[in-house]
């Protein structure tokens, strides 16, 4: 059976990822999965005491909760007219999806985000990797305008920049 891989983290971007994912998988007749991957809080090295070990189950609990809200969130008064399954992955998120789909009938989507130069250097780009590594094709989502627009406004809020008023329509 074929499979559309979505690649979700609960950001608004993820959203229009499932949304466009939602829509190949209708297109193809194929599953929907959508995939959520994680890592441990400390790292992989601070995982391996034996102390740790309930705060790994309690990290996946919480990944397990945000990802079965994310569909609820995305398809919230429509139905997606496919019935994802969810799936949850302890790895860095380029490497849980490409490893998930690995089929050549495959079709895995990706968000770019967005792609500051400060966001650049603290996190690998998700969408890079997939496109580097996927052994099917790659759908790279960009971010919506209204994305774009809502992290304008959080950037002003945050360094407390006055409101230019001759942007706001009439």
């Amino acid at each position: 059976m074929r499979r559309v891989v979505a690649g979700v983290s609960g950001t608004p971007g993820s959203l229009a990822v499932l949304h466009r994912a939602a829509g190949e998988a209708r297109v193809r007749d194929a599953e929907l999965w959508v995939v959520m991957a994680w890592q441990a809080p400390s790292g992989e090295l601070g995982s391996r005491s034996s102390c740790n070990v309930s705060a790994l189950a309690q990290c996946r609990a919480t990944v397990v909760e945000r990802l079965r809200e994310v569909p609820n969130t995305a398809f919230d008064a429509e139905k997606p007219g496919v019935t994802p399954a969810g799936l949850t992955v302890r790895a860095t998120p380029g490497a849980a999806l490409v490893d998930t789909a690995r089929g050549a009938d495959d079709l895995l989507v990706v968000g770019t985000g967005s792609r500051s130069a400060l966001s650049r250097l603290i996190r690998p780009s998700v969408a890079r990797y997939c496109l580097a590594h996927a052994a099917c094709p790659v759908l790279a989502v960009p971010p919506s305008p209204l994305e774009a627009e809502l992290d304008a406004v959080h950037r002003r809020n945050l360094w407390h920049l006055p409101l230019d008023t001759s942007e706001l329509a009439p």
